[in-house]
């Protein structure tokens, strides 16, 4: 299920990493294929193709010391897709803490349209001092997707989050776009075109 989710030279870690993840789920929800995943195209052309959300139980004891760093990773965008708020956030701080590789980039994205602004904030805040170049080639890239997802964040913004930071111009999530994925209005134009 999580191999689809990474390129394909990194299959064995992926199977690596996945033996520590616990077959417990959240309140014993019944896992299987989901029809609701997220697709992205790295830079090589491959696809990748992740659950829009896992309902596995995080192992108390964390990351296991076994892996290697390449393992901690895909262990930690895994359970980026996490149904708890709590566990996305802390994976996502792990993702953040190490060098981001071009196959972290689609959770990052898919991270970003989500109604938690704690983990807007997280991003923001974990990107702003990065070097973001191959991420906005990333979202160019995946422009359909990366549209879809800036107008999701808006809307969450609306929604949820109008009272808390009144002016969009001042919301932490357009500053996101702007600033680390490279939003602006000509990119809209182009997806018309």
């Amino acid at each position: 299920m999580f191999t689809s989710g990474f390129p394909i030279e990194l299959r064995s870690d992926v199977i690596a990493a996945a033996r520590y993840i616990s077959e417990k789920t959240y309140n014993n929800i019944q896992v299987g294929q989901s029809d609701d995943r997220c697709t992205y195209i790295l830079q090589n052309g491959q696809v990748v193709s992740f659950p829009y959300r896992i309902y596995y139980v995080e192992d108390k004891d964390g990351v296991p010391s076994v892996l290697t760093p390449t393992q901690k990773s895909i262990y930690h965008a895994i359970f980026s897709r996490s149904c708890n708020g709590f566990v996305r956030e802390k994976h996502l701080r792990a993702l953040l803490e190490g060098e981001l590789q071009e196959w972290i980039y689609p959770y990052l994205l898919k991270l970003s349209d989500e109604y938690v602004m704690e983990i807007v904030e997280c991003l923001y805040y974990g990107l702003r001092s990065k070097n973001t170049d191959r991420l906005k080639s990333f979202c160019v890239l995946n422009l359909q997707q990366f549209l879809r997802s800036h107008a999701r964040m808006i809307s969450y913004w609306n929604e949820f989050y109008r009272t808390r930071c009144y002016k969009y111009k001042d919301y932490i999530g357009r500053k996101l776009y702007l600033e680390c994925f490279g939003y602006s209005r000509s990119l809209e134009k182009r997806r018309t075109k």
